[in-house]
């Protein structure tokens, strides 16, 4: 049975950004959240990533100690009322799964990594819940500290989601890496941000927008830092970035920014960030510019939410995918039930399997079939390759990972343990997941042109027995075929599969 917000009244959604990790903590009352605590720790993750995508010994204990203080908040929470994301700097170090396990291990939940995209995503619903409902379409800009996205929507829907390359740490590093500020440098950091944007600004432009609105600490320090001269009422405005400009470069070190509004542990980022935003600003052609104090944090909490209240963006992605690739979705259901009825039948002696076992299940037997779109022969690997790679709203990289998984396992060989290894503790799970997928689309070869019979099961650690009614396999040599097919299938993994 799936859980409600009801069973949690407190939530948690922590965000491990580039530069800074966030975690807002809400009490859910009616249906709202209503939030009791908000902490966030400047961490620089980004910073200690080295030329070989290694993050360092001492910038993975600086988010792991932050951590440990966030966990005291979180202490006693159940599983499904913490959501962990990581962005940037997690997507692109090659040793994040080192850094998942021990985040994993002080907070008790597990980590997501979200692809740019996705978190795009959860930034404009951030924004969306903080912002007046006012019809119209509206641009949302979140300059962090690896990468900026950007976000083309309507109320509470996303239209156009981008994420590119470049942002305060990574750009720091790059042009500003010693602290010196010149007119050279700062117009070097403005190039490259114009090039990054030029494959998106005639998309957005397209669009259109009746609002621009900014979100996270980069913005909202250099709305401040012009609020505080005198200059407009906290909105960007390109007179206003005119004259931060003018100032930064009078200052020849980051460590001589000493302007009204700024926190000393933001000058370092700044130049950078002023770059990335003045570059977009011309680029997309903005007059004014809001902030917005919802980000992906309370986009995270407001998903979170919407899983627990039955309106999940994952259904809405998955069905949308099927319509694509002309699911067949008779076919789908059948195989949802038969699979989801034989795991709870495996529980005692394969699990114990959790809600989020049961939904990788189900999301598996609704999309087996999308690479048939493509071409019928390997079309499990096409699937797979489609589930990975695509954009999937609501989706963890994880998430998209051990899906393709068991697409890509649904026929033919099993995965090795080669491949399962790459899911570390997950794997065995995964691989039994697999092969209850694969007995559902077994039972349901005929797709429902012929009456099933109801089945007996047995199983143990390794093994497993199907009982059919007396002599139905003997009347049904293609069923029988199949099943003898599939049992040596398992027997190269190591599993015993008796079918009567």
């Amino acid at each position: 049975m799936t859980a409600t917000t009801v069973d949690f009244p407190l939530i948690a959604a922590i965000d491990l950004g580039s530069n800074s990790f966030h975690m807002v903590l809400a009490r859910v009352d009616h249906g709202e959240a209503r939030l009791l605590e908000r902490l966030g720790e400047k961490v620089q993750l980004a910073a200690g990533l080295d030329a070989r995508g290694m993050l360092s010994e001492e910038s993975m204990q600086r988010g792991l100690d932050c951590l440990r203080r966030f966990a005291q908040m979180i202490n006693g929470l159940p599983p499904g009322a913490v959501r962990v994301v990581g962005t940037n700097a997690l997507r692109e170090a090659r040793n994040r799964g080192e850094f998942v396990m021990r985040a994993r291990q002080i907070l008790g939940h597990p980590v997501e990594i979200v692809s740019g995209r996705e978190e795009a995503r959860l930034i404009y619903l951030g924004v969306s819940h903080s912002q007046a409902d006012d019809k119209g379409r509206r641009l949302v800009v979140d300059i962090g500290g690896g990468s900026t996205e950007f976000i083309v929507g309507e109320r509470f829907e996303s239209l156009m989601r981008e994420s590119l390359q470049m942002g305060c740490v990574s750009f720091s590093q790059r042009f500003f890496a010693d602290g010196r500020i010149s007119a050279a440098r700062y117009a070097q950091a403005y190039t490259a941000a114009r090039l990054e944007l030029m494959p998106i600004e005639q998309s957005i432009q397209r669009l259109g927008w009746q609002e621009a609105v900014g979100a996270s600490g980069t913005i909202r320090s250099i709305a401040q830092c012009i609020q505080s001269a005198g200059h407009g009422q906290g909105e960007i405005a390109p007179e206003g970035l005119q004259w931060l400009k003018r100032k930064l470069l009078k200052c020849s070190h980051v460590e001589r920014l000493d302007l009204p509004g700024l926190k000393p542990e933001r000058r370092p980022i700044l130049p950078a960030g002023l770059a990335i935003l003045e570059a977009l600003v011309d680029a997309l052609g903005i007059v004014r510019m809001t902030h917005s104090e919802g980000a992906l944090r309370e986009g995270v909490l407001y998903d979170l939410m919407g899983r627990h209240h039955h309106e999940d963006v994952r259904e809405r992605t998955l069905n949308s995918l099927m319509e694509r690739f002309h699911v067949d979705q008779e076919q789908a259901l059948r195989v949802e039930r038969k699979a989801l009825g034989l795991l709870g039948k495996l529980q005692v002696n394969w699990g114990p399997f959790g809600e989020e076992h049961a939904d990788l299940l189900r999301w598996a037997a609704r999309v087996h079939e999308v690479g048939l779109d493509i071409a019928h022969s390997q079309y499990h690997k096409h699937g797979a390759y489609l589930i990975e790679h695509a954009d999937l709203p609501g989706f963890s990289r994880e998430d998209q990972q051990s899906l393709a998984l068991l697409v890509w396992g649904h026929r033919r060989n099993l995965p090795d343990q080669r491949r399962l290894a790459e899911f570390g503790e997950q794997g065995n799970t995964l691989l039994r997941l697999c092969m209850v997928l694969r007995l559902a689309i077994l039972y349901h070869h005929i797709r429902g042109t012929q009456q099933m019979p109801r089945l007996q099961l047995d199983a143990g650690a390794d093994w497993l027995t199907l009982r059919f009614p007396a002599s139905w396999l003997e009347r049904n040599p293609l069923t029988q075929a199949d099943f003898e097919q599939e049992a040596r299938f398992w027997a190269r993994a190591g599993y015993t599969l008796t079918v009567r």
